[in-house]
C-alpha cells in the first residue's frame, strides 16, 4: 500500500511539473511583463508623422531586451521595420529605443528601369516610455522621435506621439 502512495505521488509531481512547463496551461504575462506581442495605435501630435492617418504599430518584445517594430505604413515609402531595445523602468513602467530606416524615391522610372530603386536616405530613432495597465492585457504610451540625414545629422520632421496598445492573444 505504502508502495502505491509513493508511485501516486510521484506521479501527481510529475503531473503538475508538465502542466507548468505547457505553454497552454500556463496564465497569460502580468502586468509587469512587457515580453510578448502587442498592437498600437499611434496618435502623433507634431512632426512628419502628424499626417499619417490610421498610423499602426506592431510590436515583439523579446525576454532579453530587445524588439522589432514595424506599422502599417512601412510601405509609404518602402523601409524595414525598426529595431531596438526595452527594459523596465518601474512598476509596470518600460522605455523602448529603437531605430528605423528612412528611403527616397527614386528619380524617375528610368532608374527603376536600370535596376535602381527606393535608395537609403537616412533613419529615425523613437524612445517611447510605456505604462502597462493593471491587467497586462493594455498599455499607453509616450512617444519621441528624430529623423537623421544619411551622414547621421539630424533633420527636421522629429516630434511627438501618444499610444494606445493591446496584447496580442489567442
Amino acid at each position: 500500500m505504502e508502495m502505491v502512495s509513493r508511485c501516486r505521488l510521484a506521479l501527481l509531481a510529475a503531473g503538475v511539473a508538465l502542466a507548468a512547463c505547457n505553454p497552454a496551461s500556463t496564465p497569460p504575462p502580468g502586468p509587469d511583463v512587457l515580453i510578448g506581442a502587442w498592437r498600437s495605435q499611434v496618435h502623433a501630435t507634431s512632426g512628419a508623422f502628424t499626417e499619417m492617418k490610421g498610423f499602426e504599430f506592431m510590436y515583439v518584445f523579446n525576454a532579453g531586451g530587445t524588439m522589432t517594430e514595424s506599422s502599417n505604413f512601412d510601405s509609404v515609402p518602402p523601409a524595414p521595420p525598426a529595431y531596438g531595445i526595452w527594459r523596465k523602468t518601474g512598476a509596470r513602467e518600460f522605455e523602448a529605443k529603437y531605430a528605423f530606416y528612412i528611403t527616397k524615391p527614386p528619380g524617375s522610372f528610368a532608374e527603376i528601369a536600370k535596376g535602381g530603386g527606393w535608395e537609403p536616405s537616412g533613419y529615425g530613432v523613437l524612445t517611447e516610455k510605456i505604462t502597462v495597465a493593471e491587467h497586462g492585457k493594455s498599455y499607453s504610451s509616450m512617444l519621441a522621435y528624430k529623423l537623421f540625414d544619411a551622414a547621421g545629422n539630424e533633420t527636421e520632421g522629429g516630434g511627438e506621439a501618444s499610444a494606445a496598445g493591446s496584447r496580442i492573444e489567442f
